[in-house]
């Protein structure tokens, strides 16, 4: 599947407070006192996975370090740490409470691992989960790890930050496209062996191919008790216009694994005015979400937008506005966030 620059029911009748004034645009002031970080007296369950992705305005893909829009490698801990906790506190207003986020090895071998740290201790300060993911390079972009002794250091660095803190989760790869569905599994099993101080409910194995069949990983034993990371895309299949065609789908490609299933990347265009809250009227695009937030909201799957914040995204929810530390975000579309609260219940 080549990449894009995107990736590319009811309204519920009262929202909250808050989000009504996010949609005008509500600022999110740096100086606000991030909560304190909560813990489990066991795993939360899948359904307990309300997110977003904040990617680099890059897709990601980069063989420098990867930076979430709005970040900067120049920036010191403490000025990403103030602009991150401006940002998830504009997640927060969304209704998210999770929030995935990427890493490689240039990211956190090199210098800029000990200022991104700061856009992990503040999601986490502030209550949220924090799924951190590993993409490729852009000149490879294979579906492979680039390089296996940086990809190995990068993960040991990682996991000895954050394997005690439980509300960080490790997503080995994105979409590793380029393996069998064998290969990977066997990738999967061999990090989960590396990593074996990790639990493995804070594990989140994707799904074969472009992450998009979790069945396989699922079945396997050597990867029990781990969480499973489901994409979909409606640009997959744009002359699908009906709900209950999404939804075929989309159940297919989790068979009986729903209780281990977090779709932490779908979405579609927020820029264009579509209202996703209407009627399909031959809309791929609103039969697709409409029915990701309906078998999200049925079979109690975690989910996690693509994405929350991303500059120059089309499907991006929000828009970034602001400078320096005091920062806030703009919602894009109305009825898209209806309908993640309706995915997760709110």
């Amino acid at each position: 599947m080549p990449r894009q620059n995107h990736r590319g029911t009811a309204c519920l009748g009262a929202l909250l407070a808050g989000v009504t004034a996010f949609g005008g645009g509500l600022a999110v002031p740096a100086s606000a006192a991030p909560a304190a970080a909560a813990t489990h007296a066991s795993p939360p369950p899948v359904s307990d996975f309300r997110g977003v992705n904040w990617a680099d305005p890059r897709d990601n893909y980069a063989d420098d370090a990867v930076v979430p829009s709005g970040l900067s490698t120049s920036d010191s801990y403490a000025t990403t740490y103030a602009k991150s906790r401006a940002i998830i506190g504009g997640f927060a207003e969304l209704g998210a409470n999770t929030v995935r986020l990427p890493v490689n090895p240039t990211s956190v071998n090199g210098p800029f691992w000990k200022s991104y740290r700061g856009a992990i201790d503040a999601a986490t300060a502030k209550g949220f989960k924090v799924i951190l993911g590993y993409w490729e390079a852009d000149d490879a972009k294979d579906g492979k790890i680039d390089d296996q002794d940086s990809w190995d250091r990068m993960w040991t660095r990682i996991t000895s930050a954050y394997a005690r803190n439980p509300k960080v989760y490790f997503e080995p790869m994105n979409e590793p496209f380029g393996y069998t569905s064998q290969e990977w599994r066997d990738v999967a099993a061999n990090w989960l062996t590396a990593h074996r101080s990790v639990p493995r409910d804070r594990i989140l194995v994707g799904g074969v191919k472009y992450s998009e069949d979790v069945k396989p990983v699922c079945a396997d034993s050597r990867l029990k008790g781990t969480r499973l990371a489901l994409h979909n895309y409606g640009f997959w299949h744009t002359d699908w216009t009906t709900v209950d065609q999404w939804k075929q789908d989309f159940k297919e490609r989790i068979g009986d694994c729903a209780s281990r299933t977090v779709l932490d990347e779908f979405g579609a265009t927020m820029t264009s005015g579509l209202d996703y809250n209407g009627p399909v009227d031959g809309s791929s695009e609103v039969a697709y979400i409409q029915a990701a937030t309906d078998t999200v909201r049925e079979l109690g799957l975690g989910s996690v937008y693509w994405p929350g914040l991303r500059n120059g995204d089309t499907y991006s929810l929000t828009t970034l506005q602001g400078t320096g530390t005091r920062l806030s975000l703009k919602l894009n579309n109305q009825s898209g966030l209806d309908r993640l609260h309706w995915a997760w219940k709110k």
